[in-house]
């Protein structure tokens, strides 16, 4: 991940609390509370970093915060990565899902959840929203530059054959060898059953246009899924609210929320 973006060296303020949902250290979510006028929905942040152990979720902590400050209650959610115990596929998965059910207990969450998910973590909460039995809380999903097409992602040998390291394949290795465990956790290989909209930087050269435009190109009609193209956005701005995109972020939340 480039340490070159503002956002990702910029300090924000403080979660309110942190919740240990499990014994692993990735069982851990931070909440942000907002100030006043809630919204009557929990926003839970997934974040990227193509799927590694190298990567935490603390990056988001301007973007939680500022969602937090617009009304929201923020949930920051940690989840198991390669290189960690159960860590790749399916235990990447199973783990964030865990963590989604995981907000039901806290009983000072507004039971409704949407997910936001960047980059690796647009392509888990895609994945989530096509799981037949996605949790029941979960209104939709916001997927930000998201890594949604996992061939495709191989395909071009994104960092570094990250999406063959997430289910634990060779870098060179064929999809169509073993079609099952690729399409287990590819979620254009599947069916939406929460509505999905997708949120694309014009300028993002570590995330191509090409592989969300892959994703909805597999899309069946009628499915619940749109997206908005942000010409003027790279990788991070979409996580960035300083960035004009956040405002369409937050449309995106009002609307998937019956704000």
């Amino acid at each position: 991940m480039s340490d070159e973006h503002p956002v990702l060296g910029r300090s924000a303020r403080a979660a309110d609390r942190s919740v240990t949902t499990g014994p692993l250290v990735t069982d851990v979510y931070d909440v942000w509370e907002p100030p006043a006028d809630p919204q009557g929905v929990t926003v839970a942040l997934v974040h990227g970093g193509f799927w590694r152990a190298a990567y935490d979720r603390h990056h988001l902590e301007p973007l939680a915060a500022a969602l937090a400050d617009d009304g929201f209650h923020v949930a920051n959610l940690e989840y198991a990565r390669v290189g960690m115990p159960s860590g790749g596929w399916p235990g990447t998965g199973t783990s964030l899902r865990a963590q989604v059910e995981a907000l039901r207990a806290d009983d000072r969450l507004p039971p409704r959840v949407i997910a936001v998910g960047h980059s690796a973590g647009g392509h888990l909460v895609l994945w989530l929203a096509s799981r037949p039995t996605a949790p029941e809380n979960l209104l939709g999903v916001v997927a930000l530059a998201p890594a949604a097409d996992l061939r495709e992602v191989h395909r071009l040998g994104l960092s570094g054959g990250a999406a063959a390291e997430l289910l634990g394949c060779a870098a060179d290795s064929d999809p169509e060898g073993d079609p099952g465990l690729w399409d287990s956790a590819d979620p254009a290989r599947q069916r939406l059953c929460r509505p999905a909209r997708l949120l694309i930087g014009g300028r993002d050269d570590l995330v191509p246009a090409s592989v969300p435009a892959a994703y909805l190109r597999s899309r069946a009609a009628g499915e619940p899924v749109a997206a908005i193209d942000i010409a003027d956005a790279d990788h991070f701005d979409v996580i960035d609210p300083e960035h004009a995109s956040y405002r369409t972020l937050r449309a995106l939340l009002n609307e998937l929320s019956g704000g």
